[in-house]
């Protein structure tokens, strides 16, 4: 599933594609949405925004098209009605003069107005976006001490989207690790220092993933390895994916368990129980 910084730059390219520019044509693959077609065609794109893992693309007569990935949804760019070869289904395109925004795959989709943005049952319920410019350390570590929070395990409430909005299973992995503390520690078995950690963790590593293309290691350490010709996948984390290869940090190995339902990385020796 793309997690927040994925999101965030297929939002980006989006924008530059359709922002300031009249729909020609809209089509939706849903019978419920189909109606909304005509309404949408010839109005201007104003905004490409993001919740987290969702995105809403605005229009000029004030109407929403909200849009989530899920598992498998994804946005393709491509010249205007150039559509790729694909075994995907397209449930979403938003055509103007010269480029198309196609989405495949995904299922949640929905038209808002703009008032009814605020009450929609994802973007009412989610916690801070840690992409938000505005969103502080300080904000983020009080969501680690909230009593709603925290008493559930790590592993757990990094996945909720009403805890911080954009985490999702690489990053989970990623911010613990880089906070030393174990997956299955809850925020109440954390010191203080641990917490501040956490919440550092938790704003750089999703900023820095964004502004990266998904890269969440030291970037020092990856200009190194990189200069090695050290493959991508080998250097893009700290312990997501690694399996058994060596902590960057201390030499262990990496070890893969399966907590809430998700497979999740950690360091035995960095992250003790």
């Amino acid at each position: 599933m793309p997690e927040g910084p994925e999101i965030r730059r297929a939002a980006d390219q989006i924008a530059k594609t359709l922002v300031g520019l009249p729909a020609k044509e809209v089509y939706f693959a849903f019978a419920n949405l189909a109606p909304y077609a005509v309404d949408l065609e010839g109005q201007t794109v104003t905004a490409v925004k993001t919740y987290g893992k969702a995105m809403v693309t605005r229009f000029a007569n004030g109407l929403n098209i909200y849009s989530h990935n899920q598992l498998y949804g994804r946005w393709i760019i491509r010249r205007s009605y150039d559509y790729p070869s694909t075994n995907r289904s397209l449930r979403l395109a938003i055509h103007n003069e010269k480029h198309s925004a196609l989405l495949y795959s995904a299922s949640d989709i929905t038209v808002l107005r703009d008032e009814e943005l605020p009450f929609h049952p994802f973007i009412s319920r989610i916690g801070p976006d840690l992409l938000d410019e505005h969103v502080t350390i300080e904000q983020v570590a009080a969501r680690f001490i909230d009593k709603r929070f925290q008493k559930r395990r790590l592993h757990t409430i990094l996945l909720d989207q009403s805890f911080l909005a954009g985490v999702g299973n690489y990053l989970r992995s990623e911010i613990i690790f880089v906070a030393g503390v174990h997956p299955q520690k809850r925020p109440v078995d954390c010191t203080a220092v641990q917490i501040e950690k956490l919440a550092k963790a938790a704003l750089n590593l999703t900023r820095q993933s964004y502004k990266t293309g998904g890269i969440t290691n030291d970037l020092e350490l990856v200009r190194k390895l990189k200069a090695q010709n050290v493959p991508r996948r080998a250097y893009r984390h700290w312990v997501f994916n690694r399996e058994g290869q060596q902590c960057f940090t201390c030499g262990s190995a990496i070890v893969k368990d399966e907590m809430g339902s998700r497979r999740i990385y950690y360091c035995p020796n960095c992250q003790p129980t």
